[in-house]
């Protein structure tokens, strides 16, 4: 009687929902001494809500050329001038983080996942006999190789055996962050599994596969969480690197990376804006990116955070 009543036992919800608000006030006092992460975290979220509401905001079609003479310069009519088809460079540079950051999220997600599973294997069978610690083997000398290749060019060539596509850049970018998860991972199972609840865990007769994903998993999640935010920026930037050079996103689709391609020439003859505006917008982007991770990572580490 006495475990049915503490599993309805309304306080329990109270003291658990008590708890987050509690975190949520931490994680807010945090911010509020840390400027830096705050301007990660504004960013991040407008560029959130761009991927949901820019295609929609912007003033003009992103993919319809207008009338008139290409290369406008910035003006009241145009905030951010035109391109060299005489499309909106403001309506086009505010829609590219649907493409961008879906790219990035979904193909980060993928990475994360796999790379959560392969770690613990990997982390967690290290030191054993048999089947599993050959699988260990193998899981790190497949990522040995994987990282021995530069990563833009193992990116384009991934991308090249199946064409540009959004479909094919988040397969490759998944495929490349992999082993950045995994490494991140096995090395907090490393930690992990030599404490002692591990050995209680085998005491109460668990096997070792249920140690491993439901008593050692859980336990090492804080590092690759803390690095996803990075992750995605590295991504939307590899992702317009790989748009760039005519491997990822196909023209006329709103990119910042086939924006800057498209604009690049015309810099040289003095229409600068064409390349400038999308290029700062990637850069602001990653940089966000990049803050709030670090933010994230000092949060959830509580040496640098006291």
């Amino acid at each position: 009687m006495s475990a049915l009543q503490t599993s309805f036992d309304p306080t329990a919800t109270v003291r658990v929902n008590a708890n987050r608000v509690g975190k949520l006030r931490e994680f807010g006092h945090f911010v509020s001494r840390r400027p830096g992460v705050l301007i990660g975290l504004v960013i991040v979220s407008i560029s959130f809500f761009l991927a949901v509401f820019g295609p929609y905001i912007g003033p003009y079609p992103t993919e319809t050329a207008l009338p008139g003479p290409p290369l406008q310069p910035p003006s009241f009519q145009h905030v951010m001038g035109t391109d060299v088809s005489n499309m909106d460079i403001f309506s086009r540079v505010i829609a590219a983080p649907r493409i961008d950051l879906t790219i990035a999220l979904v193909s980060t997600a993928i990475a994360f996942s796999l790379g959560l599973v392969l770690g613990v294997i990997s982390g967690f069978f290290a030191t054993g006999k048999g089947p599993a610690r050959f699988a260990s083997e193998i899981i790190m000398r497949g990522a040995d190789i994987i990282q021995a290749f530069p990563v833009f060019i193992f990116a384009l060539a991934l991308v090249g055996f199946r064409g540009p596509g959004a479909i094919n850049v988040i397969a490759a970018l998944a495929f490349l962050n992999i082993p950045f998860f995994l490494r991140i991972t096995r090395g907090a199972v490393l930690q992990v599994r030599e404490r002692p609840f591990i050995e209680a865990a085998r005491c109460a007769g668990n096997s070792e596969w249920r140690i491993a994903f439901f008593h050692i998993l859980p336990n090492a999640l804080t590092p690759p969480l803390a690095n996803i935010s990075p992750t995605i920026g590295f991504s939307i930037l590899l992702t317009s690197g790989l748009s760039f050079v005519g491997a990822g996103v196909p023209v006329p689709t709103p990119e910042w990376g086939s924006m800057i391609a498209i604009g690049a020439p015309n810099m040289m003859t003095g229409q600068w804006w064409t390349a400038l505006f999308p290029g700062l917008a990637l850069g602001i982007t990653v940089f966000g990116f990049a803050l709030a991770g670090d933010g994230l990572k000092e949060f959830l580490d509580p040496v640098k955070k006291s």
